[in-house]
């Protein structure tokens, strides 16, 4: 946690200039640790600039993280746009909030503009207002006065950093940040919801144990694990390409698609040397999560000990088990070469380890499509509701649809059908990458 004597905000104080028509405050301290509140909530240490039109935020390397308008052409006051670090922009909306939380978990809804597997939402992208934003954000930071005589100096200076990035730029350090992880990261855990999905990606094994036929996020790779070498110059490179903003992060994703089948002693190394190298213990945000994906072999192969060890790190760790059905017709259909009581045996395993391990949350994720059997929504009711004998508040189970285009909407019903029986926590996975 950072002190006020810490260097950084020694060198980084809270500086601010008001006028009539236009508001800079650079590095504003919002909260410290993600909370789930239905209103907006911003995280971290960043620069705000507002007009009369606008809102712009930008994070400690000066590039664009934030934006809204403030006409009357915005949705919604209370919505607003986020740039990632990959420069995927995302639509934050309030979807009602209420019926977003029991959906999803969260008291807001992401919108993106790539295809994903979402029953809920509109088409934000498409109301001009917010295209302008997202589209034009450096030709309408460029119409600020770059200075006025009242201006304090830092401010003037830090105006000048921020309108010097281009998209670009933007672009390229995304491609930077794929190469060094070796890829894209095209889908992440659903657990990242907690961190806002602001980790860090580290690539200790590619690929995935299986080719499933239904899945379409996933790689063809073979599943190879990483070289500690490998890990720690992928570490080195992205506490570079992170830089000054890596102060906000205390997040970290172990990637691919199934590092729980890495060697446990490579998940712990990494877990162990990313926390130190990226300095999660003097993060700015003060709840470290380490994320990571098993499938149903990883898990039943396992060794005991290494959730000992996990449980033992500064983390709170999630690991996302794809399931995806416990009706043998169906792990038949989707290509999916395990045997249901293979996957029973791993939601056992999930439970037990949750009741041993404080610090680790095993969470599963299971499909939905109208063109399943009802044999496989009466097989998930049977884990999550019959093999389980009271309400549990910790183990959530996903639901993922198969479609990336617009899913039936009467697939919701069959979601609320099942969260209202289950006696674990219950949310719609929304595909999202990095």
């Amino acid at each position: 946690m950072l002190q006020l004597n810490d260097p950084f905000i020694i060198t980084h104080p809270e500086t601010a200039y008001q006028s009539d028509d236009l508001s800079i405050f650079l590095n504003v301290r919002e909260n410290k640790e993600y909370a789930k509140v239905s209103y907006p909530v911003k995280y971290g240490i960043f620069s705000r600039l507002e007009t009369r039109e606008m809102i712009l935020e930008f994070n400690l390397n000066h590039e664009i993280q934030h934006a809204r308008s403030k006409t009357r052409h915005w949705l919604h006051p209370s919505e607003w746009l986020k740039r990632t670090v990959s420069n995927d922009w995302i639509y934050y909306s309030s979807g009602g909030y209420a019926g977003v939380y029991e959906a999803i978990g969260e008291y807001y809804l992401p919108n993106f503009t790539y295809p994903t597997n979402s029953l809920l939402g509109g088409q934000p992208f498409e109301e001009p207002e917010v295209a302008k934003i997202y589209q034009n954000w450096p030709k309408l930071l460029a119409a600020v006065p770059n200075s006025r005589p009242d201006m304090p100096a830092r401010v003037a200076e830090w105006l000048g950093q921020v309108k010097h990035i281009t998209k670009a730029d933007l672009e390229n350090k995304a491609q930077t940040l794929f190469e060094i992880c070796g890829a894209r990261t095209t889908v992440l855990p659903p657990d990242a919801r907690h961190s806002d999905y602001n980790v860090i990606p580290l690539t200790i094994a590619d690929g995935c144990l299986y080719k499933c036929r239904f899945c379409k996020v996933k790689n063809k790779k073979p599943f190879t694990p990483r070289t500690p070498d490998d890990i720690r110059r992928q570490i080195q490179e992205l506490a570079g390409l992170y830089g000054k903003d890596l102060v906000n992060y205390d997040a970290l994703f172990l990637g691919e698609h199934d590092a729980l089948n890495a060697p446990a002693d490579l998940i712990v190394y990494a877990a162990r040397e990313s926390y130190d190298r990226f300095g999660f213990a003097r993060s700015y945000m003060t709840r470290p999560r380490l994320y990571l994906f098993g499938s149903v072999d990883s898990l039943l192969d396992a060794d005991p000990h290494l959730f000992e060890s996990l449980n033992a790190l500064p983390f709170e760790t999630f690991i996302n088990i794809g399931l995806e059905s416990f009706d043998a017709a169906t792990l038949d259909q989707l290509g999916k070469p395990v045997t249901a009581r293979q996957v029973g045996l791993a939601f056992d395993r999930m439970q037990s380890i949750n009741q041993a391990c404080a610090r680790i949350e095993m969470t599963g994720n299971f499909v939905m499509d109208n063109q399943l059997s009802p044999d496989h929504t009466r097989a998930v009711l049977n884990l999550v509701r019959h093999r389980i004998t009271h309400a549990l508040p910790k183990g959530s189970v996903y639901l993922s649809p198969l479609s990336f285009a617009r899913p039936s909407r009467e697939m919701l019903y069959d979601f609320y059908r099942l969260k209202t029986a289950s006696r674990l926590p219950m949310f719609l996975y929304i595909i999202q990458r990095l």
